[in-house]
């Protein structure tokens, strides 16, 4: 422990010197970090010979598709009440896309005609949410897709007809599959199940047969499938069976064993495997550290990544699309203080075409780097985060915003965050962090967590304050903590459980009491509700701890101001939430301001609504935090 505190107290003094060195960079308009990109999300269509990609029409992203060899781009979709945030191609001939209402997160599947020629909802289905199974990327017109039509707590598997619209129920769901793999084939020939607590996977050898349990574990453990081998016998997936760290491995659902391990890291779970379709190879694994690192199998993906960073250097560079014939890729750049580009490598020639940078008002020299940091608890548990100081001013006594992540069983990770660097930029550090119950490094890291929301999962948070201010770089009159989801409520939970640390909240669709939380999840959440009560309580089992760690029902305690915003069709946590937690303070005479937004939900999608909520958040910090040093 003296070797790391040495370290960072080291990195601390290096990076206060060289903070004084750089110039204070200008304030940048604060609509510049939220308003939509000029375009993003370039796909190659699977010819090659033509690259979709998003663009806002009258403030909403839609889909443009241009030749490769260049002309005119052609608007495809008019969608005009919700941003489209991603699609994919299906032939030249097509793109799809999924898009909800309002927020509510009931998805529907929408194909459009390439050539402009119209678009359809192909899942016209109220109150129904629509999942991508499998899109059959050799199937000219079909894709296999998950429906809660029949029961709203499952998802039944159909096979879509892109071009009829017709449905067919190809495996329906007896009530506790709670997701289906396809082999490449397209069969559908795995699913796991779950009862709650235990998770079974079920497998059969063609689609003719009877389903049988291969393994069945606790849902601590899990053998998640990535996909089958090429010979579409065995599995590819991620496993922490038997191991603290999540691991590459090869499964044999046959005998229901582990029969090689691909790939492992002592410190972090691995969590992705990827594969070369043309060529049948495995190619690489993902896993995080502090930054997403790659570990590679196969030589002709190592070597086009390394030709990738070498023409574009000081970037992480992705492929993140390629046509059928594996020569032509888009690539993005990205690092912490850039949105970065999309160019088109051809491989065969060995030319980069730029396509377009991504947020080009945005200048990477007047942004703040974001650094990765680790303090330990109190119980001695190392917590690893980020912090991001503003550009040009000491890190000395400066106002900070403490950002928790939501999830909470999810976590941070570096690259450009618009929040952060729009914080720094307003001359406030910024500091996140992974407290326990976060995933990603490992089952024991995780399982800390267990029904320790508002306890020391909130300890954590507290004790990378209190580091900030033992290391002189945080004001400890002028903290204030920010978050949406379960940040929003380790915001509530602070506080109200460390009334004199903060001295303003902004909490951001966030849970405010534990009971009524669990009372009103999505009805697809249904299946997992024994799971939850052990992560998170039982309210009948646990009533004193739901008591105890409810803000909404201890908001006598809180003594700074606070700032709610919340979407009005928020299915995961529903407005009362927001509800309970402002009208309790204005009962007390608390400041308190709340911002409601009708046509959003679990967060704010909708760029007039993205201004509203940073503006008004700007407004509150400034007041509360920089206006309260000069009094």
């Amino acid at each position: 422990m003296k070797n790391i505190l040495s370290s960072l107290i080291s990195f601390m003094l290096i990076l206060t010197s060289s903070q004084a060195e750089d110039s204070v960079p200008p304030i940048i308009p604060l609509r510049d970090f939220f308003r939509n990109p000029e375009t993003t999300g370039y796909e190659v269509s699977p010819s090659g010979e033509l690259i979709g990609f998003l663009k806002p029409v009258d403030h909403r992203l839609n889909v443009w598709v241009q030749p490769k060899s260049g002309g005119e781009a052609k608007q495809i979709t008019n969608v005009k009440d919700r941003d489209i945030r991603g699609f994919f191609w299906k032939g030249d001939k097509y793109v799809l896309y999924l898009k909800d209402n309002g927020g509510d997160e009931n998805y529907h599947v929408y194909v459009a005609q390439s050539d402009g020629s119209g678009s359809r909802d192909l899942t016209p289905f109220e109150g129904v949410r629509a999942e991508m199974i499998d899109d059959l990327e050799d199937d000219p017109t079909d894709l296999i897709i998950g429906l809660n039509q029949r029961n709203k707590e499952v998802f039944d598997a159909y096979r879509l007809n892109i071009e009829t619209g017709n449905l067919k129920l190809i495996a329906e769901n007896p009530g506790n599959i709670s997701s289906w793999t396809t082999d490449h084939a397209g069969n559908i020939r795995v699913a796991t199940t779950t009862d709650g607590v235990n998770t079974t996977l079920l497998y059969r050898k063609t689609e003719q047969d009877a389903w049988k349990p291969v393994i069945t574990t606790n849902f601590k453990e899990t053998f998640t499938p990535q996909f089958f081998t090429f010979d579409n016998k065995d599995l590819y997936g991620v496993s922490n069976i038997g191991r603290d760290k999540a691991a590459i491995v090869e499964f044999d659902p046959e005998t229901g064993k582990e029969t090689n391990v691909l790939f492992d890291h002592p410190e972090v779970d691995v969590s992705d495997l990827h594969y070369s379709k043309k060529r049948k190879v495995i190619t690489s694994a993902s896993y995080t550290t502090w930054k997403e690192e790659k570990k590679f199998f196969d030589p002709v993906a190592e070597q086009l990544y390394k030709t990738l960073e070498g023409k574009l250097p000081g970037y992480d560079v992705y492929v993140v699309s390629s046509n059928k014939a594996e020569d032509t890729f888009v690539v993005r750049t990205i690092t912490d203080r850039s949105l970065g580009s999309f160019y088109l490598y051809e491989a065969n020639s060995g030319k980069l075409t730029k396509l377009a940078d991504r947020n080009p008002w945005l200048k990477e020299d007047q942004l703040t780097e974001m650094k990765p940091i680790e303090y330990k608890s109190r119980d001695g548990l190392i917590i690893h985060g980020y912090l991001t100081l503003p550009k040009g001013k000491p890190a000395k006594d400066l106002p900070i915003v403490v950002n928790p992540h939501g999830g909470p069983w999810v976590r941070d990770e570096w690259g450009f965050n618009p929040e952060v660097q729009f914080l720094a930029n307003r001359g406030f550090g910024v500091l996140q962090m992974n407290y326990r119950g976060s995933t990603g490094y490992g089952r024991n890291f995780w399982e800390a967590g267990f029904k320790q929301w508002g306890q020391s999962m909130q300890d954590d948070i507290t004790d990378g304050v209190k580091w900030l201010i033992d290391q002189g770089i945080a004001d400890p009159k002028r903290v204030a903590i920010y978050g949406g989801s379960y940040g929003g409520y380790a915001v509530l939970e602070g506080l109200t459980k460390t009334p004199d640390l903060y001295a303003a909240g902004v909490d951001y669709v966030g849970v405010s009491n534990l009971f009524t939380f669990m009372k009103t999840v999505p009805p697809y959440w249904k299946p997992f509700l024994d799971m939850m009560y052990e992560m998170v309580g039982n309210p009948e089992k646990d009533k004193a701890l739901f008591e105890e760690n409810s803000p909404a029902l201890n908001a006598d305690r809180i003594k700074a101001p606070l700032f709610v915003a919340q979407g009005a069709k928020d299915p995961r946590v529903n407005i009362d939430e927001s509800n309970q937690i402002v009208n309790a303070l204005k009962k007390r005479g608390i400041d308190v301001e709340y911002m409601v937004k009708e046509n959003e939900g679990h967060g704010f999608h909708n760029e007039e609504n993205r201004f509203s909520f940073y503006e008004a958040m700007e407004s509150f910090l400034a007041k509360h935090l920089i206006s309260s040093s000069k009094s």
